[in-house]
Parts: structure tokens; sequence; C-alpha cells
């Protein structure tokens, strides 16, 4: 017998709605939206604790939309992560569940690329909580990819790790708050529009490109 389709909700059924842009749209004619994640651990049952994004229109910063949310997990953070970025159980207690903050964030990316640092990371957990929603993640930029081919057609060489502190200090740009959803999210996206222009200088970027980094 075929199962039935639980039906999705408002958010999820405007994300699938609106198409991300085509591969072969000018970078800066494309809407992105940059998102960084904190997490309980890295664990296979690792939460998220709280998401932060940063629009990106016409190829700059769209601060006012901005979307900074607490999640209050079901399992406390384990002292590892709490170490990092400083987020106790106490902290997350009224905060609302995970479900509830994601629908606020397929607004966001609906009808956008999505950047990432390191961007592994984050699909593994944003991508399993849409697929609860039915929906999933369309094909993302990675800005630490991005940083290591914009270095290797720079220098000829390129490091085979690059952390967003570093790739900001090669860039030349002051890191926000380190280990804060929303400041990593800020620095993740000064980065993606730093590179885009420069690699668009030497030859035109398209979300295409800049998707297949490396």
């Amino acid at each position: 017998m075929r199962r039935r389709r639980r039906p999705r909700s408002p958010a999820a059924e405007r994300y699938a709605a609106k198409a991300v842009p085509d591969a072969r749209t000018p970078w800066r004619e494309a809407e992105w939206l940059a998102v960084d994640l904190e997490l309980t651990g890295l664990s296979h049952d690792g939460e998220i604790i709280a998401i932060g994004a940063v629009p990106i229109r016409d190829g700059v910063l769209i601060l006012g939309e901005s979307l900074y949310a607490l999640a209050r997990p079901r399992r406390p953070p384990i002292r590892e992560a709490i170490v990092v970025h400083k987020l106790r159980s106490a902290d997350l207690i009224q905060a609302p569940p995970i479900a509830d903050v994601i629908e606020l964030l397929l607004d966001q990316l609906a009808g956008r690329v999505p950047v990432f640092h390191t961007s592994m990371v984050e699909r593994a957990f944003l991508g399993r909580e849409l697929s609860r929603l039915g929906v999933r993640l369309p094909a993302d930029s990675d800005t630490e990819q991005l940083g290591r081919r914009w270095l290797l057609e720079r220098d000829g060489t390129a490091p085979r790790g690059l952390s967003l502190a570093r790739l900001a200090a090669v860039l030349g740009q002051p890191g926000e708050d380190p280990h804060h959803a929303l400041g990593d999210a800020l620095t993740t996206a000064k980065a993606f529009i730093a590179l885009a222009t420069l690699l668009d200088a030497r030859s035109p970027q398209t979300v295409g490109t800049l998707r297949a980094a490396f």
C-alpha cells in the first residue's frame, strides 16, 4: 500500500515553490544566503541550537533581513561544544523547538542559493531537518572551497583546509564574533562577496561556477 505523503507546512510549500536561480545566472543577479549553525555536538545525534543567516542581494549584504534564532534541543549540549559556542542548557530553555526555527529559515532560503563555510557540516544537519518537512537543500557555495580556489589561482598552491578565521585574515577582513551563529554567518557572507568579486575579475562568475568551486 502506498504511504500518503504528509502535507508540507506553509513555509515548506513557499520554499519548494520558489525556484533557485539558474546556474547560468551572473552571480550578482542571484540572491544568496550565508548560513551558520551551532550544535549540541558533532556526533550523529547532535542537534542544531542556533542558526544565523545573512542575505546577499546585488552583491551586497542585506543586514536588515538577517536571521538569528536559538532552538531548544532534546538533549543538553556536550561540554566540548559549550566551551566553543558558550550556549548552555539554561540559555536554551525558553527557545522554540528546532522545527519552528527551520520554518523561519525556509522563508529566508526560498529562491536563494545557500552559502556555507565547510558545507558538509551544515548540509548534514540542515538536510536532516529539511527532509522531515519533505524538502531538500539546493546545491550550495562553500567559502572554504572558493577560498582554496582563489589561493590556487593567485599563488599556485592552496592549503588542504581553510578555517573561516584564516580565510577572513587572508582576505584582510575583520572577523565577526567567532562561534556565534550570526557572527560566523556574517563573516561567511563577507568572505563570499570578496571571493566572488576577486574571481569575477579574472573571469565572469555565475551561480554555477561559484557552486562548483573546486
